[in-house]
């Protein structure tokens, strides 16, 4: 790698840590860097997976004022998207790229419009969810840490949906949780693909650097922004982000 590579990494991981810790939307930025210096799709997930748990821990490490009280129900909520992350990297490993690619731009979609529908609903009293309709938010848990393995961009965000239904908590609160138990999904699945993929160490090195810096600035940065303009931004990204992948799937 050149210099400037190197710098496009890190500036790209900056951007990525940001995106991922306000937005959950850190593949916006760090996956097109990685494709643009010519690694594969599918090694550029999971090289990109490389290096956003170093956006988790930037962000958690900032975030420990919105964490505090909560770390039980956060490990809680982690057991079922790590269990869903091993499902997914088994999904990614198995099928071709050519579904990988073509199922992302719909997914991402999705998350853009579930992140505005939750933000017109009010605050549930979790006491009073019955038991059925819990279980089947922890299920779609399980199965949004299955897509964070499986390719995880804007994942985040349909698990930030999740927890608005799940927890009684301010947006903020969700949002620290939403990044602990993101970061361990891709923990999990680095660690499943350092013995079955190749990752492209030389360029996660960079990346991962650049990530942590934005991780732990991010949420400095949405403690003074209203919930409300960090939800349509978090949607207009989600559906660029969605257009982006539906193009270099579909018509390039």
């Amino acid at each position: 790698m050149t210099i400037w590579t190197t710098i496009f990494l890190l500036l790209g991981g900056v951007a990525g840590g940001l995106l991922s810790s306000i937005a959950s939307m850190a593949s916006l930025a760090s996956y097109p860097v990685l494709l643009a210096v010519g690694i594969p799709p599918v090694y550029a997930n999971v090289t990109n997976d490389a290096a956003l748990i170093w956006t988790s821990i930037g962000s958690t490490i900032s975030s420990t004022k919105e964490l505090k009280g909560h770390w039980k129900e956060t490990w809680f909520f982690t057991i079922f998207t790590v269990l869903g992350s091993i499902v997914g990297c088994m999904l990614l490993l198995s099928f071709p790229s050519s579904v990988f690619e073509k199922a992302v731009p719909f997914f991402i979609a999705f998350s853009g419009i579930m992140i505005l529908v939750s933000g017109k609903h009010n605050t549930l009293n979790t006491e009073k969810q019955s038991t059925w309709l819990r279980i089947v938010y922890l299920g779609t848990l399980l199965i949004m840490g299955a897509y964070t393995g499986y390719f995880g961009a804007a994942g985040g965000v349909i698990v930030l949906v999740i927890l608005t239904y799940i927890t009684n908590e301010k947006f903020i609160v969700i949002n620290a949780i939403k990044n602990v138990i993101s970061g361990f999904a891709n923990l999990v699945a680095l660690i499943i693909f350092m013995f079955t993929s190749h990752i492209y160490w030389l360029q996660a090195i960079p990346l991962a650097i650049g990530m942590f810096i934005g991780g732990y600035i991010g949420p400095a940065i949405l403690r003074h922004v209203p919930e409300k303009p960090v939800r349509i931004f978090i949607a207009t990204l989600a559906f660029v982000q969605a257009a982006y992948f539906f193009y270099t799937a579909y018509l390039r």
